[in-house]
């Protein structure tokens, strides 16, 4: 029997997706600002000598909580394959449900500018990126062989790929990325605003396009 489950429409998608988004980043935002003005109260400023505020000692501490700047949301979508050999096709419909995440990297591409003058500390981060893709579910509603063309081991292979790439796709029409970005500098700026610092979040200039 097919399953009777509604398929959400593309607009029902997206109001999901973002209720989903705010509910976590929320949740990110006040455990993530917890955990590290915790683990900094001791690491980054316990020591009130500005000779130990270094850009080392900053960029050292960002890569141990790194993995805390991040942002999740869940979302289905549909997904179709279909395919034809000789005459014949095969072809099959898939509702997936899968969580993307999404963060900065700060173990790379990170710069850091303390002023102990003026107490300013200028970070520069790189944009968000994809990080994962997890499948949580996956429900066939339709699946049809071909008479001479069933259904092969390369064919699954395809499928789970399409699956990733249109979930990540969506999810990023949806502006995991930006929320990300959003996410990232709220926390980090949380955790370094302390002792009179104040913190400023940078990303890098865009690249250049080549010309010749």
């Amino acid at each position: 029997m097919m399953p009777t489950e509604t398929v959400l429409s593309p607009l029902q998608r997206r109001v999901l997706t973002w209720g989903s988004i705010v509910f976590i980043l929320a949740l990110g935002a006040a455990l993530g600002t917890t955990l590290l003005r915790r683990a900094a109260s001791g690491l980054l400023f316990g020591q009130r000598s500005e000779a130990h505020i270094t850009q080392e000692f900053v960029v050292e501490r960002l890569r141990e909580v790194a993995k805390l700047v991040a942002s999740e949301m869940t979302l289905r979508d549909v997904v179709t394959y279909e395919q034809t050999e000789l005459r014949s096709t095969k072809r099959t419909l898939l509702v997936v449900t899968a969580r993307v995440s999404a963060g900065i990297n700060l173990a790379h591409n990170t710069d850091v500018h303390i002023d102990a003058v003026a107490k300013r500390i200028t970070i520069v981060v790189p944009p968000a990126e994809v990080t994962s893709v997890d499948v949580v579910n996956v429900t066939t509603y339709d699946e049809q062989a071909g008479l001479w063309n069933p259904f092969r081991a390369e064919d699954r292979d395809v499928i789970q790929q399409r699956i990733r790439t249109q979930l990540k796709t969506a999810a990023l029409q949806s502006g995991i990325l930006e929320h990300a970005d959003q996410s990232a500098a709220r926390v980090l700026t949380e955790l370094l605003s302390r002792d009179g610092y104040t913190v400023e979040i940078r990303r890098p200039p865009a690249p250049r396009p080549l010309i010749g």
